[in-house]
């Protein structure tokens, strides 16, 4: 198990619990009083940790190693069912997007979702979790073959953002972002889209836009990252902290502001402290979401998902 920063206090109470808990199994000495007071202790801890994190600190809870990515999210979601399907058609297969058929009991979907990697070599394999332009083709693809045979969509975002390559630019990153978001706004099946890590600029838009966009607690939506942000106005990555409060990127602040359209609570501790926990959850909002919505006209969805990104912002003619 890995710790963050914030999270070492809770490193040792684990660890004292884990010694005493030891003593007591190869020891006549009964410590079951002091194990049980530890144990409160760490429960109240972590209560008063978790429920009080800053906006950084979901960030980096949002990057944790342990964190459930994509695949987690589909293996769990639609097991022996899922299907994955390769290539743009047109370049290569990019191996930063993952998309494919699967079934969430008898309902089929077309998943599509950014994938990051467990270890440095699958990272530098998943590039990261960073598109190419023919990744978002290959995902504009799939969604055109889920809208022809009237299957959902659904799109889980973690991308630090689109890859920012020379390449990638060569191969036109920017329309390929903008023709899906084009592409996905007039989209005649539903479209649910859940962040659930880092939801990064135009990378994160390529696939993001939905009938309904829900946030993971501990995620992070935002034009751009705290890092970057800190390097553009304080010329420095030392202010990522205070660019992350500025920038009012987590779940909280997005759902306040309209710019998502719900929240997803995780167990204590993050996503990766119950997985399980964390699986169900999301499975049962996805498909009380997909009732609601099936329940609608193609064209009623259609005008109701323009309306709502009509409305984001505030402007003047």
């Amino acid at each position: 198990m890995e710790y963050l920063d914030f999270e070492l206090p809770i490193k040792e109470l684990e660890e004292q619990l884990d010694k005493c808990q030891i003593i007591g199994e190869e020891s006549e000495v009964d410590v079951s009083e002091t194990c049980e007071k530890l144990t409160e202790k760490l429960k109240s801890l972590k209560k008063d940790i978790y429920k009080n994190l800053t906006p950084w600190q979901r960030v980096q809870l949002s990057r944790h190693p342990n964190r459930p990515y994509t695949l987690d999210y589909i293996k769990a979601l639609a097991g022996e069912t899922f299907m994955e399907l390769h290539g743009d058609r047109n370049v290569k297969d990019d191996k930063a997007i993952i998309g494919g058929l699967g079934k969430i009991g008898d309902q089929s979907f077309m998943f599509i979702g950014q994938q990051k990697g467990y270890n440095t070599k699958t990272r530098q394999y998943r590039n990261f979790g960073m598109a190419n332009p023919e990744g978002y083709r290959k995902a504009l693809r799939l969604m055109r073959m889920a809208e022809k045979f009237g299957i959902p969509v659904l799109t889980f975002v973690d991308t630090p953002g689109a890859y920012p390559g020379l390449e990638a630019e060569e191969r036109g990153q920017g329309e390929a972002i903008a023709r899906n978001i084009f592409e996905m706004c007039v989209l005649e099946v539903p479209i649910i889209t859940v962040i659930i890590g880092e939801g990064a600029s135009g990378g994160a838009l390529g696939i993001g836009v939905g009938d309904r966009v829900l946030m993971m607690e501990n995620s992070w939506y935002s034009v751009i990252s705290p890092e970057n942000c800190s390097t553009i106005l304080w010329r420095s990555w030392d202010f990522k902290v205070e660019a992350a409060s500025a920038l009012k990127l987590t779940s909280k602040d997005m759902a306040s502001l309209k710019l998502v359209d719900g929240v997803i609570r995780e167990p204590l501790g993050g996503a990766h402290s119950d997985r399980e926990a964390t699986f169900e959850t999301v499975q049962k909002v996805i498909l009380k979401e997909l009732d609601v919505l099936q329940g609608m006209t193609a064209e009623d969805r259609v005008e109701k998902r323009i309306h709502k990104y009509e409305q984001m912002g505030v402007y003047k003619d």
